[in-house]
């Protein structure tokens, strides 16, 4: 069963098909704080998380991609709504 739970993802993908109107993660979550709204977080972990596997994605994985970062000379733009 998929989980309830309104992510800033989730509410980006609603805002574009809804209104027509591209949003990312993050300005996603900036309007939502903007109007009053909180994320939500689920209350309990998943009975079937492998702490395991979690473990050696942070040690790994995580290490990676936090080691590259963002390139030289990479500016993200931002635009006015």
């Amino acid at each position: 069963m998929e989980n309830q739970v309104w992510t800033a993802a989730r509410v980006a993908t609603l805002i574009g098909r809804r209104f027509h109107v591209s949003y990312s993660v993050s300005g996603a979550t900036r309007l939502m704080h903007r109007l009053g709204f909180s994320p939500q977080v689920p209350a309990h972990r998943v009975a079937e998380r492998d702490e395991q596997a979690v473990t050696a994605w942070r040690e790994v994985i995580w290490a990676e991609v936090k080691e590259r970062g963002r390139p030289a000379g990479l500016h993200l733009l931002r635009v006015a709504p």
